[in-house]
C-alpha cells in the first residue's frame, strides 16, 4: 500500500493519475495547502521541502517527494508507462521539459494572470508570453505524434495536469489544435478522470 500526500494541484494530480493508470493500491492523505498543512512537522519528515505531492511506499519503505521523481519511481515499480529501449530518453527529455520549464513558468502565469493580475504589468506580460511560447513548443511536437513522446507515458501524465489549467493561463485551446486533440484524448481516459478527483471528488476536468 502506498500513502499519497496530495492536494488538487497540477503536481498533485500527476501522481494520483499515475497511480490510477498503473493500478497500484494507495491511500489518500490530503494536505490542505490553503490551510498551510504542508508546513506541519509530521509532513516535513516525509517532504523536506514542504511541498506536495509525496508518497510513502509501505512495501519498500521508500519515502519520496518531488512529482517527477515519484513518477519515475512508480513507472519502475509497476513496469508501465516508461519505455525500456531508446524511447526512454524521449520520455525523459519531455518530463524534464515539464519539470524545469512548463511547470514553473505556468505556475508563475497562474499567479500573475489569474490570482494577482494587478500586481505587475511586466510580470503578466513576461509570463503570458512565455506561456504562449511553451504552448507553441507542445503544439509543434504533437503535430506529428499522438502523445508527446510517441506512446502514452509519464511525460504525458506530467504535462497534462498543467494544461488542464489553460483558463488560468488565459489560453484558448482552439488556437492549438494538436494540444486540444491530445488534451481531450487524455481527459477521456477513465484513470485520468479518477485521478483528477483526488483528493476532492467534486473537481471536474475543464473541457474545451
Amino acid at each position: 500500500m502506498i500513502d499519497l500526500y496530495t492536494w488538487g494541484t497540477p503536481n498533485g494530480r500527476k501522481v494520483s493519475i499515475m497511480l490510477e493508470e498503473v493500478g497500484l493500491a494507495y491511500t489518500v492523505k490530503p494536505i490542505n495547502i490553503m490551510a498551510d498543512e504542508q508546513f506541519d512537522k509530521a509532513f516535513l519528515k516525509i517532504s523536506p521541502n514542504n511541498k506536495i505531492p509525496a508518497i510513502v511506499d509501505h512495501e519498500t519503505g521508500q519515502s519520496l517527494m518531488e512529482s517527477g521523481a515519484i513518477l519515475l519511481y512508480l513507472a519502475e515499480k509497476s513496469g508501465q508507462l516508461m519505455p525500456t529501449d531508446a524511447g526512454k530518453w524521449q520520455v525523459m527529455q519531455w518530463l524534464m521539459f515539464q519539470m524545469g520549464g512548463l511547470g514553473p513558468m505556468l505556475g508563475q502565469a497562474h499567479h500573475f494572470l489569474h490570482f494577482q493580475p494587478e500586481v505587475s504589468d511586466y510580470a503578466a506580460q513576461r509570463y503570458g508570453e512565455e506561456t504562449i511560447r511553451l504552448y507553441g513548443v507542445l503544439d509543434k511536437q504533437l503535430a506529428a505524434k499522438l502523445y508527446i513522446a510517441g506512446e502514452y507515458s509519464i511525460a504525458d501524465i506530467a504535462l497534462w495536469p498543467w494544461v488542464s489549467r489553460f483558463e488560468w493561463q488565459h489560453i484558448d485551446l482552439t488556437a492549438y489544435p494538436n494540444i486540444k486533440r491530445w488534451y481531450l484524448d487524455i481527459a477521456a481516459r477513465p484513470a485520468v478522470q479518477r485521478g483528477y478527483k483526488v483528493p476532492t471528488a467534486s473537481d471536474e476536468i475543464p473541457l474545451v
